[in-house]
């Protein structure tokens, strides 16, 4: 029999908050972390706005020296880690760290510093790249880097499986408890592309929203007006471990993950198959994994990206595995305030999850104004309700067509 694993410890840098209960409380409050791009000259793009992360030090979570080797991706899962070990209780030593691993998602990684690097090498040549660019680029540096600051020496490895890649981390390491090769786990996702090639690549493609007088109102999933996402950054970071190792040192437990599923569509690079068939097939899976029939599910929070095409296939894939239990469901894209943080939305979004098992309070879909054609399920608009939520779903869809699906519920002994 698989062991149960349940979360202790939470962190968050995003779009509206350094730190769990900033976030939580910006999310409650329906608040936007969108505006304008300050990160670069936007003055010649069509889209000119994005939820960047605001007032963030990476030497308030590590020491100078390190915060300037390291590009922000890296930066905000350190800082997001560091809450969520400290929240958690958890140490670790030599007594232990082989049995604590780290495995995170991240779609794009250094992207930014490529930029950076191949404009310096077309105009002063190739000695002027720094040592650290490699270093500072890849995905996997992430859990790296968590290893290297907090000593996990267990399982170590970066997923980058575009936006499902948080998700799909938080499941593979909720497999290594399950089986046994791990006592605990540093898990989730982090993404910082807020930068020229970012916004003009999805921009190329009419995947973001051009609200450019009113960012705060680009992002409205589920809107009838809805007209593309809006690019976010930051981390979500867990400390997931068994319930029996959990109790053993006496940790304060958020939720248990129960389910895990994961599907690939088949279909096209970009685009969702119209019936949401993967989708289907992945809330299924989780479903089936959990042990749970549809109907006890309480809420999902949507992959929901405010895209024309992903909002209305993923209604229409809820409609088809919840059947006449969807129009109970309550449904929410926390994307509508923090934005879509790609590789990281997984991580992000879990925690997001966690809190909201744990509190029974289920954080809005700000900017849900006029129903658009089918998209007609209960979407928590605009404010934020109190709930009892005993299981929720939280999805996670990527280009290729990879898809995760995580089931989180409460913890009962």
């Amino acid at each position: 029999m698989s062991k149960r694993v349940v979360i202790t410890g939470l962190g968050l840098v995003t779009p509206v908050g350094i730190g769990v209960d900033q976030t939580w409380e910006a999310l409650c409050a329906g608040k936007s972390g969108a505006g304008e791009i300050t990160q670069f000259d936007a003055s010649a793009y069509a889209t000119r706005i994005a939820a960047e992360v605001k007032d963030f030090n990476p030497q308030d979570f590590m020491p100078k020296k390190d915060a300037k080797r390291v590009e922000s991706f890296i930066a905000f899962a350190l800082a997001a880690c560091r809450m969520a070990v400290e929240d958690s209780g958890l140490i670790i030593d030599s007594s232990n760290e082989s049995r604590v691993g780290a495995v995170t998602g991240c779609g794009l990684g250094g992207l930014r510093i490529m930029e950076d690097t191949v404009l310096k090498v077309s105009k002063k040549g190739p000695r002027r790249v720094s040592p650290f660019f490699i270093p500072m680029m890849i995905g996997n540096m992430v859990p790296g880097m968590i290893s290297i600051h907090f000593g996990a020496k267990g399982p170590n490895s970066s997923l980058a499986t575009a936006c499902a890649a948080g998700a799909h981390a938080v499941g593979e390491s909720v497999r290594l408890i399950q089986d046994g090769t791990v006592d605990a786990m540093i898990t989730g996702g982090s993404e910082a592309v807020i930068s020229p090639t970012c916004i003009a690549g999805f921009g190329s493609m009419k995947a973001l929203s051009t609200r450019n007088d009113e960012p705060e109102k680009a992002s409205r999933p589920f809107d009838r007006d809805r007209d593309g996402f809006v690019v976010g950054e930051g981390s979500g970071i867990l400390i997931i471990e068994s319930l029996e190792h959990a109790l053993e040192r006496g940790a304060a437990i958020y939720a248990e993950i129960t389910g895990f599923g994961m599907s690939g569509d088949g279909y096209h690079m970009t685009s969702p198959p119209p019936d949401g068939s993967g989708a289907v097939r992945c809330m299924r899976s989780a479903l089936a994994d959990a042990g749970i029939d549809y109907s006890q599910i309480d809420y999902i929070n949507a992959h929901g990206t405010s895209t024309e095409l992903n909002d209305l296939y993923e209604t229409r894939a809820i409609k088809t595995v919840f059947k006449e239990h969807a129009h109970s469901l309550a449904v929410s894209s926390t994307k509508s305030m923090t934005g879509h943080l790609l590789g990281g939305a997984g991580g992000v979004e879990t925690v997001f999850t966690a809190l909201t098992v744990h509190k029974d309070t289920i954080p809005p879909t700000i900017n849900y104004e006029n129903q658009a054609e089918e998209c007609d399920l209960d979407y928590v608009p605009n404010t934020v309700r109190n709930a009892t939520v005993q299981n929720a779903m939280t999805n996670s869809f990527g280009f290729g067509g990879t898809n995760a699906t995580l089931i989180l519920s409460k913890y009962n002994p």
